[in-house]
């Protein structure tokens, strides 16, 4: 990178972290830090969500995959725009109504104590090496494209990321998942143009593409992987407890539907426009191997984009991965405070909760360093971990979603059924393809992932059903929901409004950063001047609009109106 990339990397670095710690007066007390107060605007749940979705995968394994199939790695991802509508119509709701703080609160009031304790086991496990997973390609990127060693990057991302998640709590999490949003977004559509215009234009890009490259399925792909895909991705968006987060932070089910639907809205435009630049460099430079396809995103970048608009592309996507580290975080450190201490000690203020939320945060985020430090040492353990997780979401997310739905499941029907899940899913991936020199293919190993849950879930369904209607245990936790849900306080509703205001000028000054960042790079381009020029016109119109208050809409009209 040059030295101009090098500053603008640090200058965005430097403002995402300024948000972040703005939010350390804001949590007083455990809702508002993994809650936001239980109040957030829609449309910021929604961008989070959005962007708690991405990784560094986005970009290298589906760069990857858009650059070897074409339109394939489109469609693929266009399923997870099914799954948030139907995340948003009929799931994300029913998380709302329960009035839970956390996934595992509402497990512990429905399903009993000891099946919240085995959930939260599997969970905080799975998630933590997950995310250290997740840190050691960042760091590995910085490395290869700043020069900066594996293990300074991991541990300053970390450090950065453990310290506005700790100060800053849900808040930090949210305001900085919008402004990445915004980045990445900018940055790419100014890729996409910049990168046709190399090729030759959109006519030249179709003419010359390699046959079958704009097939909507192939063999490896088809439409048995397509559905089966699909149906995981609900469950995951609909049912991972950091998304579940998104849902519960708002005020009511409406709100928490149109988070759900935001998702699914810009998941149906999206990946076309994510998944363009490598389907481009496939044109440009068609000889890539398996490894160097993995690069596609970052090389079509590096060919057509100005001096300085590298750097920020390159930190955009460091924390869209950080996004999913520090959503990470927060729902760990609130489970262990909210679900765990407070089981354990009884009276707990709101001041010693803080001080174990940020304390589990710190905590969680050191392990996470850790072992993504170690990947290279205990990388076979890593692996099966982040294997486990990707094919048994299903196993794990499903029994809980279903039991908000369900009068008569239990807490020893759904353990089971993770059990036995987890355990026929571990088989074929891991036990007949060593013993018997037999494994499943990618389309199979997902159908066998996504039904065998829902066989088991449907037997206990209709047994329950036919022997007693109602479970004990459905009866007890609505006999008990309103006195553990009571309504908001009068302080509460206004400390939320109070601070949902705040994080609106917030935004809106982190957008208008990046947006006089942009204009800055478009004045002194040497090429596509224009178009980043207009992306940063763009981006003032956007900060202007998010900023609360007359004096943005008086603004805003008179920029239109020029």
């Amino acid at each position: 990178m040059s030295l101009l990339d090098t500053g603008i990397a640090i200058a965005f670095s430097l403002i995402v972290f300024v948000l972040g710690v703005s939010f350390a007066r804001s949590g007083s007390n455990v809702k508002s830090f993994f809650a936001a107060g239980g109040a957030v605007p829609w449309w910021i749940s929604g961008l989070s969500l959005f962007m708690s979705f991405f990784s560094v995968g986005t970009f290298v394994v589906w760069g990857a995959i858009a650059y070897n199939t074409g339109l394939v790695a489109v469609i693929i991802q266009a399923t997870m725009s099914i799954a948030g509508f139907v995340v948003g119509f009929f799931i994300a709701p029913r998380w709302n109504r329960t009035k839970a703080l956390t996934a595992a609160q509402f497990i512990a009031e429905r399903l009993g104590i000891k099946t919240q304790k085995f959930y939260t086991l599997v969970f905080l496990l799975i998630s933590i090496f997950g995310s250290g997973a997740f840190l050691y390609p960042v760091g590995k990127m910085l490395e290869v494209t700043a020069g900066i060693p594996l293990s300074v990057s991991i541990s300053l991302l970390g450090m950065l990321i453990i310290i506005y998640t700790a100060v800053g709590g849900l808040w930090a999490v949210l305001v900085t998942d919008v402004l990445q949003f915004v980045v990445l977004t900018a940055a790419v559509l100014i890729v996409v143009p910049l990168a046709f215009i190399e090729v030759g234009g959109v006519s030249q890009f179709i003419n010359v593409a390699p046959a079958n490259f704009f097939a909507l399925t192939n063999a490896e792909y088809d439409g048995f992987f397509l559905a089966a895909f699909g149906f995981y991705n609900m469950v995951f968006i609909g049912g991972s407890w950091a998304y579940v987060q998104r849902y519960t932070s708002v005020k009511n089910a409406g709100e928490a539907r149109k988070v759900g639907i935001l998702f699914g809205a810009l998941y149906l435009i999206a990946p076309l426009i994510w998944m363009l630049p490598p389907m481009i460099y496939r044109v440009i430079n068609p000889d890539l191997d398996a490894a160097g396809a993995e690069g596609a995103y970052m090389l079509v970048s590096q060919l057509v984009v100005p001096d300085g608009l590298m750097g920020l592309i390159l930190v955009a996507m460091v924390f869209a991965t950080a996004s999913s580290v520090n959503t990470t975080l927060n729902i760990a450190a609130g489970v262990f405070t909210n679900d765990v201490y407070k089981a354990v000690k009884a009276n707990v203020s709101d001041r010693e909760a803080m001080r174990v939320a940020r304390l589990a945060t710190v905590i969680f985020g050191c392990i996470c360093i850790w072992v993504a430090l170690s990947v290279a040492d205990m990388g076979g353990i890593v692996e099966v971990v982040f294997s486990l997780a990707a094919i048994t979401g299903v196993a794990l997310f499903l029994p809980p979603v279903w039991a908000m739905f369900s009068k008569v499941q239990t807490g020893k029907s759904v353990v089971t059924v993770t059990i036995l899940s987890l355990t026929v899913n571990g088989v074929f991936k891991f036990v007949t393809p060593v013993i018997w020199d037999f494994s499943l293919s990618r389309s199979p190993e997902m159908m066998v992932g996504v039904l065998v849950p829902i066989l088991l879930l449907s037997l206990f369904e209709i047994s329950g059903r036919m022997r007693v209607g109602e479970s004990q245990q459905y009866q007890q936790y609505m006999a008990q929901w309103s006195t553990k849900h009571p309504r908001q306080s009068q302080r509460e509703v206004a400390d939320s409004a109070s601070a949902n205001v705040f994080a609106r000028k917030v935004i809106g000054i982190g957008i208008l950063a990046v947006a006089i960042l942009l204009l800055a790079l478009g004045l002194q381009a040497s090429q596509g001047s224009w178009i980043i020029i207009l992306m940063a016109v763009i981006t003032g119109a956007a900060s202007l609009l998010v900023f609360p208050g007359k004096l943005s809409r008086s603004a805003l009209s008179k920029v239109l109106s020029v």
